[in-house]
């Protein structure tokens, strides 16, 4: 099982921030233009269950996502699954068929570092203020919770959002 454990924090000024990860030594990875489509399902209610399923395109690349309820308090700590796929429209096309629809379209700019042993993601989302992503890649998760929470400290960060791009734009009615 694939375990993601990351923090997200709302962010005002990315720029100051760009400079402070620079300033500490993060590097900078590549830019991506990433689209959602997050879909509901037949069988249950995932705003119930806490569950995410999601096709995305990310440039040129598509995937499709599997994310399960959040397992912890502090962090997003949750098991993802994903897998490339070819074409997101035949993909689309089969989810409806299996009577899953699209819920919310979820478009974003993604600034990407690398920090130790974090991702660390910097996103201007349509229609949200912008936010930091600490992403841990490591098997060691509690090794990663606290090099988050110590990555979170150094840039000065404060808070956690737990919520995702897809519920908060709900709330605001999108």
């Amino acid at each position: 099982m694939m375990i993601e454990l990351e923090i997200k924090v709302p962010c005002a000024d990315m720029t100051a921030l760009e400079s402070r990860l620079r300033g500490l030594g993060a590097k900078h990875v590549e830019e991506l233009e990433q689209e959602d489509v997050y879909f509901g399902s037949p069988l249950r209610d995932f705003g119930q269950t806490d569950e995410a399923l999601r096709l995305r395109r990310e440039n040129d690349h598509c995937r499709i996502t599997y994310k399960g309820p959040k397992l912890d308090k502090d962090t997003k700590m949750r098991e993802e699954i994903e897998l490339d796929i070819e074409d997101l429209s035949r993909m689309s096309a089969i989810l409806a068929r299996l009577g899953f629809s699209p819920v919310l379209r979820v478009a974003k700019h993604r600034t990407v570092y690398s920090y130790g042993n974090l991702e660390v993601c910097l996103d201007r989302v349509d229609g949200l203020d912008g936010y930091i992503e600490l992403e841990y890649v490591g098997e060691d998760l509690e090794a990663g919770r606290a090099e988050i929470m110590r990555s979170k400290l150094a840039l000065g960060l404060e808070g956690n959002e737990r919520r995702s791009y897809l519920e908060l734009l709900l709330e605001k009615g999108r």
